[in-house]
């Protein structure tokens, strides 16, 4: 994502008259920046359509007009040379849904959006080159399945530009509501200035502040009938933060539903790139939103597919310059758990082949996972075993009591962690939709040979550790047509298919390969749909308003499509995204969005 003229370059000449004694005044160094000489000195996607138009304009005669195109957000850019180690202020005024305006180069990451509709409003954001940095890639665009933006008067001031100091407005005084024994949900005016503001910071009783994007915040882990404090404030790109707002006061509930003492009612889960970078980007663990309740690691790896040996490594500086050290990650992993966060270890992933074949295998599991999770003082384990880590042997089909060796060994080396750890133990799973809702329609080998033994082979691991499971989410994404109950395919990417997969999960379902079983219905509390954050993240993206659709046929039996659940389920968990990241790299569209949603539900 990304995100911000010439008519502060004139301020400024007009102060050197009046103030002699003043430092020389930065300078726009970017070429054609009010696209007065068309998209000279600009390169545009293909896509884009983009174009200098004469109306409507900032400032002189033209300014650019891109439109994105299904995968294609309407980027232009333009590289220019800078001076290293050196301060440079980046703006540009803009219109539009959603706009983008940054920087990218050797050491260097800036960026800021906002969402001005038809007014002009202007972006900024700073940035200091590094020691090795001698260009610069500015870029302004659009986003996935917004209309047209306009931009004009693009400005890098430098070098040695003024940073940008001004911070934005104080937002509204905050509301609190939603109350629980373990949570409050705090609400509040947006800042007056609310284009310029990337983020918002709430302090619980005056402690050190809770990063939000939205405009609501759910405060968790708190304490049963007890009062607690908020304000909030905004802040900017260039780190600028407004004063505090005044306090708003809200009392937690005597009486249960927060989750146990674990988790809120409503959670949202995702995953974290901590051991890799891809074309998402790195985040920072202090830098999570504090919209996620529950962050995974991803991946804790094996060191082969048949060992159990386990390992996790932060993702290294030459993939992720900006890595934290490991003592920041760690002190940054103690404050999201002070915040109410849960930080678990994620196992698995789609290169990561685990294979408990042996005993052996099952104890060095065990040992490895251990470390890890004693290491960055962790809350729990995410088991996301894909590809061929878990397959049931020939004629294997008793759910209750299986005979494959990585299933078995599996189950056990669960329960040994659980037992280790105790009742705050966190079990998470993140099968694919073949490995479970498959089982409906073919439970161990067939027709088609070896890879049939893979459908279904999670159901005997969710069902031997079904009462200290905390959540199952299912990877709705990435998937084939699935039967249902209604005995009708069901495709990904609409709000039927996550109906039909999560209603076999809360109503129970039949085993074809084995009538005489039957998957029993998992508690409404245990799960959580699956869904890829943006459409980078996976097959099967699912809009915002198809997702709330799926969530309130569940929840509240209304909204549905064609498939009917068997029930309606009040208590339904929330939803879990790949990936952390990808929510970012999409605006933050998920985490924002369906924070705001879960919110309001009773």
């Amino acid at each position: 994502m990304n995100l911000r003229g010439l008519a502060a370059t004139a301020v400024l000449a007009l102060g050197l008259t009046a103030f002699q004694a003043a430092p020389a005044a930065a300078a726009n160094i970017l070429a054609n920046p009010g696209f007065e000489t068309g998209l000279s000195g600009w390169t545009c996607s293909a896509t884009s359509g983009a174009q200098a138009v004469s109306s409507p304009v900032h400032g002189g005669a033209s300014a650019l007009r891109a439109t994105p195109q299904g995968g294609d957000y309407a980027r232009c850019q333009q590289t220019i040379t800078v001076q290293p180690g050196t301060a440079y202020q980046l703006s540009a005024w803009v219109q539009g849904g959603y706009v983008f305006l940054g920087a990218t180069g050797t050491g260097v990451s800036a960026s800021t959006w906002g969402s001005p509709g038809s007014q002009w409003a202007q972006l900024k954001t700073s940035f200091t080159t590094g020691a090795a940095t001698t260009s610069v890639t500015v870029h302004v665009n659009g986003w996935y399945g917004q209309g047209a933006y306009l931009a004009d008067d693009v400005a890098l001031d430098g070098p040695g530009g003024t940073p940008d100091t001004q911070a934005p407005a104080v937002p509204g005084t905050p509301s609190t509501g939603g109350a629980t024994s373990g949570s409050l949900t705090v609400t509040w005016p947006a800042a007056t200035d609310n284009v310029g503001v990337t983020r918002y910071e709430v302090s619980r009783d005056g402690g050190s502040p809770v990063t939000v994007t939205g405009t609501s915040h759910q405060a968790t882990g708190l304490s049963a009938a007890t009062t607690y404090r908020f304000k909030v404030r905004a802040c900017d790109a260039a780190n600028n933060c407004s004063a505090y707002s005044a306090e708003a006061s809200g009392t937690t509930t005597t009486g249960g539903g927060g989750g146990g003492g674990q988790l809120p009612k409503r959670v949202l889960v995702g995953y974290l790139h901590a051991s890799f970078a891809n074309g998402s980007g790195y985040i920072r663990m202090a830098d999570v939103p504090g919209e996620w309740d529950v962050i995974n690691l991803a991946f804790g790896e094996p060191t082969s597919v048949t060992s159990g040996d386990i390992r996790f490594r932060q993702c290294p500086a030459a993939e992720c310059p900006n890595v934290e050290p490991e003592a920041d990650f760690i002190a940054a992993i103690r404050a999201k758990q002070a915040q109410g966060k849960k930080v678990l270890i994620s196992i698995g992933g789609q290169n990561g082949q685990v294979q408990l074949t042996t005993t052996a295998a099952r104890d060095t599991f065990v040992t490895s996972v251990a470390a890890i999770i004693d290491r960055y003082g962790l809350d729990g384990l995410d088991v996301d075993f894909e590809g061929h880590s878990l397959y049931l042997n020939p004629g294997d089909t008793n759910l209750a009591a299986p005979t494959t060796p990585v299933i078995v060994n599996l189950i056990s080396a669960l329960k040994t962690l659980k037992s280790r750890y105790g009742a705050k133990f966190v079990l998470t799973m993140a099968p694919e939709t073949f490995f479970v809702q498959l089982g409906y329609q073919f439970y161990g080998p067939g027709p088609n040979g070896a890879a049939d033994s893979r459908s279904a082979s999670y159901l005997p691991v969710i069902h031997a550790m079904r009462d200290d499971l905390t959540l199952l989410h299912v990877q709705d994404y990435n998937s084939g047509p699935i039967t249902g109950l209604d005995n009708q395919y069901h495709t990904m990417g609409g709000h039927d298919f996550h109906v039909a997969m999560t209603d076999m999960l809360l109503a129970g379902f039949p085993i074809m390969g084995n009538p005489a079983n039957v998957f029993p219905a998992l508690r409404q509390d245990q799960v959580a749909i699956g869904l890829p954050a943006s459409p980078n993240a996976g097959n099967g993206f699912t809009t915002v308003a198809e997702v709330q659709k799926a969530f309130d046929c569940l929840a509240k039996g209304t909204n549905c499509g064609t498939y009917r659940p068997r029930g309606v389920y009040p208590n339904l968990r929330g939803l879990m995204t790949w990936s952390i990241n990808w929510d970012r790299f999409n605006g933050s569209e998920f985490s924002r969005s369906h924070r705001a949603y879960l919110n309001a539900l009773t």
